[in-house]
């Protein structure tokens, strides 16, 4: 049945979203799997020092990527309720302006900043753990990815590591569809982005999650050597207190691609769907203090030129306002409308002139 699945996955599954769908699927199964092994305990939770999970993505037929999320957190209750917690912020490509389109492209983190699996563990599969030392399993859970919910399973081999301590790691690669969560037009985004136009899906995802008794010694205290540098929690963009110029920079042009800023129709009026990316559009011109931000506003070909740049320069106007509004100083930012100027497509479908309609960052030094 696994195999089915993941030679489904393979021939459907499209793009970097099939690396992060498949990370945090894989993911949600060890976990459930790992609490529940451990019944020598009333309840367990994740070690996030001695966890880690990876997923590769090949772009371009021959480039392999492999990328992490590496802030997790996960509990397992006696009872058997499990439940893990992803913070899809800390993707982890190796490269900013690439944890950055992940974020903001793909995952949209500015409206669903985590993913989340549950699980009910029944603990009479796992009752001669403490004998075996090593069993196979497969775990059935919810994953709930970008607003969405989905049933799911993985295939996972726990590991009693001491009375107090059980590795779950991955067996075989899990599969998730990106069309079940949404995810489908977002890798466009990422393409885009990238000027990539062949990302090649793969199942390679690999985890080794370890789950302590609640009230032993973390995993870190009790293992001779240390975890690397590359597994465990890392600083988001939440916990700086500002960015480089090159943070800044590949921010604005992340943001401007996401297509997330809304008007009414022929109207300057900002949309309340806006707000999240505003928020985030706010936090990260706060953390860019040497740097002026210009808001550029642009139309479709639809009307005369004329109404189109007064209404683009309306809209910029706008979105200037709401960023100022939020306590950043008005000398850092200036609004400009370009209207149907410096088109990103061609104004022959409802699709394209959608594109062009859309409010750009750019900065440069004060």
């Amino acid at each position: 049945m696994f195999e089915v699945v993941a030679f489904w996955w393979k021939t459907r599954l499209k793009g970097p979203a099939a690396r992060g769908l498949g990370l945090i699927v894989a993911l949600s199964g060890l976990l459930l799997l790992g609490s529940q092994a451990a019944n020598a305990a009333p309840n367990w939770t994740l070690d996030p020092t001695a966890s880690v999970i990876t997923y590769q993505s090949v772009k371009k037929n021959t480039i392999v990527e492999t990328n992490k999320i590496r802030n997790i957190t996960g509990t397992l209750s006696s009872a058997g309720d499990a439940k893990v917690t992803f913070d899809l912020n800390s993707v982890d490509t190796g490269v900013d302006l690439r944890n950055v389109r992940m974020r903001f492209l793909f995952f949209e983190t500015f409206k669903y900043p985590t993913a989340e699996l549950t699980a009910k563990v029944d603990p009479a599969a796992f009752a001669d753990l403490a004998t075996k030392r090593r069993v196979k399993s497969t775990l059935p859970f919810r994953l709930n990815l970008h607003g969405v919910d989905k049933d799911l399973e993985a295939s996972i081999v726990v590991t009693m590591i001491s009375d107090t301590m059980v590795s779950v790691a991955s067996e075989a690669p899990v599969a998730v569809h990106v069309e079940d969560f949404g995810l489908l037009p977002n890798v466009d985004k990422l393409q885009q982005a990238a000027n990539v136009t062949n990302i090649v899906p793969t199942a390679s995802v690999s985890f080794d999650f370890v789950f302590t008794a609640d009230g032993s010694k973390p995993a870190a205290t009790q293992t001779a050597a240390a975890s690397p540098a590359d597994v465990g929690p890392v600083a988001t963009d939440a916990a700086k207190a500002n960015f480089s110029d090159e943070e800044c920079l590949n921010r604005f042009a992340v943001l401007s691609r996401t297509g997330a800023i809304y008007f009414r129709p022929a109207s300057a009026r900002l949309d309340a769907k806006s707000r999240p990316l505003l928020t985030e559009v706010e936090g990260v011109v706060g953390k860019c203090p040497g740097l002026k931000v210009e808001v550029s506003g642009y139309t479709d070909s639809d009307g005369s030129p004329e109404a189109n740049k007064q209404l683009s320069e309306r809209r910029a106007q706008a979105v200037a306002d709401a960023i100022v509004a939020a306590g950043i100083p008005r000398t850092q930012i200036t609004a400009t409308g370009y209207g149907e100027e410096r088109p990103v497509a061609a104004n022959d479908t409802p699709k394209n002139k959608a594109l062009n309609r859309r409010i750009e960052f750019s900065a440069t030094k004060l």
